[in-house]
């Protein structure tokens, strides 16, 4: 649960009622987009209020007659969704600042540089985000907002999403300590055993993590690796 003096407001009015509940920040994301979630993780107190500031409770019958349930999730749920949030000049600049962290790694992660086929660094497309000016919502989902920010900053920097495929072929040895990460860093479309003991495997990752890929893989295998970019 989120601490009382962290958390936000979800105020919804209707049929002449006002009711409010306090929630984490991450809720509103959460149930926009749909998520199933413990709603009862993301509050400060499993109530609905009429007015949170003075402590008074929504009475069940009002919940009822403006909701059509007394359930608690699904009550909240709609507070959310059809409500507003308010936050205060401290919450605003924090949302903010995590939402334009979770875009910035997103791009950095799925993007490269058109010219030189590499990665654009995270600070790289902070900065165009300065220069291109662009507003972020702290209310949608950073998935929702990032094609309005790569239209913003193509006029600044070259880049563009894109996938690459990388073949590599490590001792069977070394294959325990490397499975997981490359599962996780993108999808293996192929895998092999050879003759001679070798695992051999094509993956393809987003191409921003491709330096991440060659720095775990060397990393982990102390060098022992074999690692091909497929055109």
């Amino acid at each position: 649960m989120v601490k009382v003096e962290d958390a936000l407001i979800a105020r919804y009015e209707s049929k002449g009622h006002r009711f409010e509940v306090l929630i984490d920040q991450k809720l509103v994301d959460l149930v926009k987009t749909g998520k199933n979630v413990n709603i009862s993780d993301y509050m400060a107190a499993d109530v609905v209020f009429k007015d949170c500031n003075k402590g008074d409770r929504a009475s069940d019958e009002v919940i009822k007659e403006v909701f059509g349930t007394e359930d608690f999730t699904t009550v909240v749920s709609e507070i959310v969704k059809k409500g507003q949030v308010q936050l205060t000049t401290d919450q605003r600049r924090r949302m903010l600042e995590d939402k334009r962290k979770q875009i910035v790694e997103i791009i950095s992660r799925e993007s490269m540089n058109p010219q030189s086929g590499t990665p654009h660094p995270p600070q790289r497309i902070e900065k165009a985000m300065e220069e291109a000016r662009v507003r972020i919502d702290p209310f949608k989902s950073a998935e929702e907002q990032v094609n309005d920010v790569l239209k913003a900053i193509r006029v600044i920097l070259p880049i563009r999403f894109e996938h690459v495929k990388m073949e590599i072929d490590v001792p069977g040895t070394e294959y325990g300590k490397i499975y997981a990460e490359l599962t996780r860093l993108g999808q293996i479309l192929k895998e092999d055993w050879k003759n001679n003991g070798n695992y051999s495997a094509i993956v393809e990752i987003p191409a921003g993590v491709q330096d991440q890929l060659y720095d775990f893989l060397n990393k982990r295998t102390k060098g022992n690796v074999d690692i091909k970019l497929i055109k």
